[in-house]
């Protein structure tokens, strides 16, 4: 990655969308990963040679949704 640091909160309602972007005479194609919702997109640019890095963000993702259900059983069962 390069050089931006931002944070934004997930909502239930946020959106993600792929678009792939062929490659043409004046450049290699690229993917474009965008995450949305009401007031910001986020959109993540590939190129070849990227997607190693796009599995290991979705990697990432899984276990932070692995987390958060934890978190919410944890909640669940001591709200009961």
């Amino acid at each position: 990655m390069r050089t931006l640091t931002t944070s934004a909160h997930l909502e239930a309602d946020t959106t993600a969308r792929v678009t792939v972007f062929d490659p043409t005479p004046e450049d290699e194609g690229f993917v474009s990963l965008r995450i949305g919702g009401e007031l910001l997109d986020i959109a993540l640019i590939a190129q070849p040679g990227t997607a190693d890095a796009l599995r290991a963000l979705a990697r990432a993702a899984e276990e932070a949704a692995a987390a958060l259900d934890q978190i919410t059983e944890i909640a669940s069962d001591g709200a009961a």
